[in-house]
């Protein structure tokens, strides 16, 4: 990743590199009794997945900017919905970079499938 932005794989996590700087990992991890799967950043956990009706996520003591918690919760949302219908880890990136592009968020799309003429919003 040579560019100011975009989305690094890491096995299970990924960092989200925003103005040259990577903030991560992001991760998760089934919860100790299965029923759900806790969400970790910097291997704290910050939220947890108990249903596909019940999320609870709190990033608000890292300080975070804004652009990296945006990006980070459209990675880990649709990363973790991929997984668990069963998609393999290329469809599931597809995704992540459709769900990227359709926020508003192409500038962290890896380069190859960036597309042209990116918005002044995308660009901040």
């Amino acid at each position: 990743m040579d560019g100011p932005h975009g989305i690094r794989f890491v096995g299970t996590g990924f960092y989200v590199i925003h103005r040259q700087e990577a903030y991560g990992p992001f991760d998760y991890q089934w919860s100790p009794d299965m029923d759900g799967l806790e969400l970790h950043y910097l291997g704290q956990k910050f939220g947890e997945i108990c249903s596909p009706v019940e999320i609870q996520a709190d990033l608000k003591e890292f300080r975070l900017p804004t652009r990296v918690v945006q990006v980070a919760t459209i990675v880990l949302g649709t990363l973790l919905e991929g997984m668990l219908r069963g998609l393999p880890e290329e469809e599931r990136h597809a995704r992540v970079w459709a769900q990227l592009s359709e926020a508003g968020c192409a500038r962290f799309l890896p380069d190859d499938l960036r597309t042209e003429g990116l918005s002044e919003d995308e660009l901040s």
